[in-house]
């Protein structure tokens, strides 16, 4: 396997990527939303089942409609593009999990094209309904999310309650063969 000429630059950028809630009004250009959708169509996923179906939105007023959902994702109004995950509604388990792996490339897939990307939840039962009958998605399929991309204004989170930015630090995160066996140091070389 051939290494990468910039892999620490690569590594960083990825280490970076944030959840952005705030873009600018510039439009994504569509060779890019291109470039994004394709990292995402070569995601792995569970037995290959590749269980997704993307809706690239860039109407204004759909973004407004899902974004009133619930509170909590006002902030999507604001964003130039969204593209929505639908899922097959085959597995409910390996499908919340090939999810996860596709919102996270789409996310990496926007910061490493100079974009940036935040997810919002539909919600509970009603409101995944509700965004269903905004998209026209089949009631059989399952549509938790989508993940707004755009050129970031702000990394600062705008809702009314953010949450704690920061990491902890890898000693509380990291165990050895066995749960809780600590190594002497971690890689910056201070004790665990």
């Amino acid at each position: 396997m051939t290494a990468l000429a910039n892999v620490a630059d690569v590594l960083e950028q990825i280490r970076k990527v944030r959840q952005i809630r705030q873009y600018r009004p510039d439009a994504v250009p569509e060779a890019v939303v291109w470039q994004v959708l394709e990292v995402a169509r070569w995601t792995g996923s569970s037995r290959n089942t590749q269980p997704w179906h993307f809706i690239v939105i860039d109407d204004r007023e759909i973004l407004r409609q899902l974004s009133q959902l619930r509170p909590p994702i006002a902030w999507l109004a604001g964003a130039p593009l969204g593209i929505a995950i639908v899922l097959d509604g085959q597995s409910e388990i390996s499908e919340a999990y090939d999810e996860g792996r596709v919102t996270e490339r789409l996310l990496i897939a926007a910061k490493l094209l100079g974009l940036g990307g935040g997810v919002a939840w539909y919600g509970d039962a009603a409101q995944q309904a509700e965004a269903k009958r905004i998209l026209g998605i089949p009631q059989e399929r399952t549509a938790r999310s989508i993940v707004a991309i755009g050129y970031p204004l702000s990394a600062r989170d705008p809702r009314p309650s953010p949450v704690q930015r920061g990491r902890k630090p890898l000693a509380e995160l990291v165990s050895w063969n066995r749960y809780g066996q600590r190594r002497q140091a971690t890689p910056d070389g201070s004790d665990s």
